[in-house]
């Protein structure tokens, strides 16, 4: 019975200073970022026709007018039906104080997503020649954002590495083995929004070209922990 307490004093006293060496372990703890830049090869256009007035159903009436022109020409010009989504329809009601009168505006907003950036300057131009009065913004995307998130990733663990490297070099000591990574984020980064308001199609009849691509950004950042050697 001894022996059986004394075995199992030792093992506690093991566990516990085994335990106490894992929390004791020194670490380099750094930040790694990873960016990606690309050519963007698709872009998604918001658009929207708002109307006022004091019967809410005629301005839905007209809402629907127009979307169904919208649809109609989108069609003409082979835009997939999966690429065309309502984002969302909105009825507001407000009071005028001073002739005691009730205003209402119907709004209804689509998204349309170009994957041939040669469309670009027709589409928007008939666009605004089916009646909406709103285009709330462009975004530009790539098809192979998945595979540019992964690079991106790859890039922010090359570069966490290389600063603990950089810090410990310094002390003339070195890293181990990555004993925890979280992920801070991997997105495209956060890109302007090109908005106009009551256009129409006289606006629009340069001709020429009315966008610059540019790059967009892939973007991830993760956190490592190394063991400090």
């Amino acid at each position: 019975m001894k022996f059986i307490k004394t075995l199992l004093i030792l093992a506690i006293t093991t566990t516990a200073m085994t335990a106490q060496n894992a929390v004791s372990q020194p670490t380099v703890d750094v930040t790694g970022e990873g960016i990606v830049r690309v050519v963007p090869d698709q872009v998604t256009i918001s658009i929207r026709v708002e109307n006022t007035g004091d019967n809410p159903t005629n301005l839905k009436r007209q809402n629907d007018a127009v979307i169904s022109e919208v649809l109609k020409f989108l069609k003409k010009k082979n835009i997939a039906e999966k690429d065309v989504k309502t984002q969302y329809m909105n009825l507001s009601k407000s009071y005028n104080h001073n002739n005691k009168t009730y205003t209402y505006a119907a709004n209804q907003s689509l998204s349309v997503k170009l994957r041939d950036l040669s469309k670009y300057e027709s589409v928007m131009n008939g666009l605004l020649e089916t009646g909406i009065n709103r285009i709330d913004g462009v975004q530009f995307s790539s098809t192979n954002e998945e595979a540019l998130k992964s690079e991106a990733r790859k890039k922010a663990i090359v570069n966490a590495q290389m600063k603990a490297k950089e810090y410990t070099s310094v002390l003339n000591q070195t890293i181990g083995k990555a004993i925890s990574i979280s992920e801070m984020g991997s997105s495209p980064r956060p890109q302007p929004m090109y908005k106009m308001e009551m256009m129409d199609s006289s606006s629009s009849g340069s001709g020429g070209q009315t966008i610059a691509l540019g790059e967009i950004e892939i973007k991830s950042v993760v956190n490592v922990s190394f063991l400090l050697n």
